[in-house]
């Protein structure tokens, strides 16, 4: 059983065994007085001695004492023990995650555009030529997308892109569009990519339509890389430079042949009036190159320009030994004021043009002969208010004079395109667009055409 003992207790004890283990005095008549008082000295300083020694030890047991049993305050609630990665607040628009072991995670959204309108000309197709543009009067449903990505381990990130869309009779089509891995742990700035990917040449062309600031893509992407773009299975390695501003290199081989190498190896139909020749991948030469330098820099603290060259470089079919070569230069000028709220006001600016050099083959009663295109558009973005965004974009192409007339591949054309975009959320838009179109062989044409989409999930974010 603990006892506790309190100070005075301790004190009288401490007290009683101090007289009793003092020595006894001699009686006074048997010792001298001088020797009395010296004793009675003595003892006093023992007993101050002793006296002391009991203050400091009652100190102590006080001080122990209130340490052992303070006053209780209110219990304060255990502080968290912070996690490695602690959790990001959820947000409605971040993707919606499926799949996630260690440092892998599996990210997924779909989004779908949908088109209704009319237009003067008796054959939409004729003046609409993208794969993704509108393809009728009525209604089209030019592009639903399923788009995965996510870190496959520390070392890799991983990209699907699966494309649904309806041709003119309503009929399901279905293509692998983009999948692709890409490092992520490369020493000196660099970056590899491989599988099947949009080549990076400018900047609308690796942009998904979704991503375009117009319903239709511009006359001069058609007319050099046709209606699906420049896109084949390859490899792509790119070199981030250390330069105080922005600034990348890139070199893609892919394979040149398909409807989506166009100006290549291209076997779906006649080009240019030749009909095609298949050739295999014997060499190095039979491949397509595509290089690209792109620079960034900030002009103020609300300005940015963005500029970069491409070149395309591969054979095409018109001929066993023939090559195309195409060249093409972007900038992109964006301002943006630090007082803007939610990404508005801004105004942008962009612009591409491209030149083609195409050998073309000896077929029939045409000749072997070197056809040059080119052609440009501009647009314009301003985005006045929170949601509301006007735009306006100009197109032209042209070529020379070639033996194979008339060729709706390469006949004079311009287009305008002013569009109205509503943005209730990140996740919807609607798009009013007017195209009055003038070619060289097919005349004079107005359209209109409104466009919504809709996303589920949240796309991977675009480059800037």
């Amino acid at each position: 059983m603990d006892v506790a003992f309190r100070p005075s207790r301790l004190r009288a004890v401490m007290v009683a065994v101090l007289l009793i283990a003092l020595p006894r005095a001699p009686r006074a008549e048997s010792l001298p007085v001088e020797q009395m008082r010296r004793e009675l000295e003595a003892m006093k300083e023992q007993l101050r001695q002793m006296q002391d020694q009991i203050r400091k030890q009652e100190e102590l047991i006080e001080k122990l004492g209130a340490e052992k049993t303070p006053a209780a305050p209110a219990p304060a609630a255990p502080a968290p023990v912070p996690a490695a990665n602690p959790p990001r607040p959820w947000s409605p628009t971040q993707p919606i995650q499926l799949f996630s072991t260690g440092k892998s995670y599996l990210n997924l959204s779909f989004d779908a555009l949908v088109d209704a309108g009319t237009s003067t000309a008796k054959d939409v197709r004729t003046i609409q030529r993208g794969d993704h543009d509108p393809n009728q009067r009525g209604f089209t449903v030019p592009n639903e997308e399923i788009f995965l990505d996510g870190a496959v381990d520390p070392y890799f990130k991983g990209v699907a892109d699966i494309v649904f869309k309806l041709d003119e009779n309503n009929d399901t089509e279905v293509e692998l569009e983009e999948v692709y891995l890409t490092s992520t742990s490369l020493p000196w700035n660099l970056q590899a990519k491989a599988g099947q990917f949009f080549s990076e040449f400018g900047r609308l062309n690796p942009q998904h339509p979704h991503a375009w600031d117009f319903v239709d893509q511009p006359l001069v992407i058609g007319r050099m890389f046709g209606p699906e773009g420049l896109r084949n299975p390859g490899a792509r390695l790119s070199w981030l430079a250390p330069t105080p501003f922005y600034s990348e290199a890139f070199l893609a081989v892919q394979d040149s042949q398909g409807a989506s190498a166009f100006s290549f190896r291209n076997t779906e139909g006649p080009l240019f009036g030749r009909p095609p020749v298949a050739r295999s991948v014997r060499a190095l030469g039979d491949v397509l190159y595509v290089p690209r330098y792109v620079a960034s820099f900030d002009l103020t603290d609300s300005q940015t320009l963005v500029a970069g060259l491409s070149g395309a470089f591969g054979p095409n079919a018109s001929a066993e030994n023939t090559q195309t070569q195409i060249y093409g230069g972007d900038l992109f000028w964006k301002w943006k004021p630090p007082w803007q709220a939610g990404g508005f006001p801004f105004v942008a600016f962009q612009t591409e043009a491209l030149g083609r050099r195409y050998e073309a083959g000896a077929a029939a009663a045409l000749p072997r002969e070197t056809l040059f295109d080119w052609g440009l558009y501009s647009q314009l973005a301003y985005g006045f208010t929170q949601r509301w965004v006007a735009g306006l974009r100009g197109d032209w192409v042209s070529g020379d004079r070639g033996s194979f007339r008339p060729d709706p591949d390469r006949a004079d054309r311009f287009r305008v395109s002013p569009d109205l975009t509503f943005y209730p959320t990140e996740f919807s838009k609607l798009r009013l667009q007017y195209n009055f179109d003038h070619g060289q062989l097919a005349g004079d044409d107005s359209s209109v055409w409104l466009q919504a989409e809709f996303l589920l999930g949240a796309h991977a974010a675009h480059k800037f």
